[in-house]
């Protein structure tokens, strides 16, 4: 089941998955989860959230209307590989395509780029380095 879900209820399952618990879940806050218009989801099985993803409003360089930035998109270990991710991204996109938003946009870490393009994103930029972290691209969804 998915569900919208406060910001801290992503921390632990962000900080698991994408920084291998090298961080408190303090640090594990982005700028923008507490902004209007923000909002975090999670596909939960049998009561336990196993995939969470943030959506910040933020648009993309010189891309025209209403953007959307991806961010801290993470599955349990456990759970990877059954859709649930594809679920809960899918989701959002239906809800933001009724918000009147034309695209979603994320950087996306190379070893994901598979899964998002899945989706239909497309890639848009070269490879770059986010520090401590590793290679990204940036991949985007039009939506309307």
């Amino acid at each position: 089941m998915i569900r919208f879900i406060p910001p801290s209820e992503v921390l632990a399952i962000r900080n698991e998955v994408l920084r291998e618990g090298r961080l408190t879940l303090e640090q594990c806050r982005f700028p923008g989860d507490q902004s209007e218009g923000s909002f975090h989801l999670g596909y939960f099985e049998q009561d336990k959230l196993i995939c969470v993803a943030s959506f910040h409003p933020k648009s993309y360089q010189d891309y025209h209307g209403i953007g959307y930035q991806l961010r801290g998109m993470a599955t349990l270990e456990n759970f990877r590989g059954k859709g649930r991710g594809n679920q809960l991204v899918n989701f959002a996109i239906v809800y933001l395509r009724g918000q009147k938003v034309n695209y979603v946009w994320c950087n996306a870490r190379k070893k994901a780029i598979r899964f998002y393009q899945n989706i239909g994103f497309e890639n848009i930029s070269d490879e770059f380095e986010v520090p401590g972290v590793g290679p990204h691209h940036v991949l985007y969804l039009k939506i309307q």
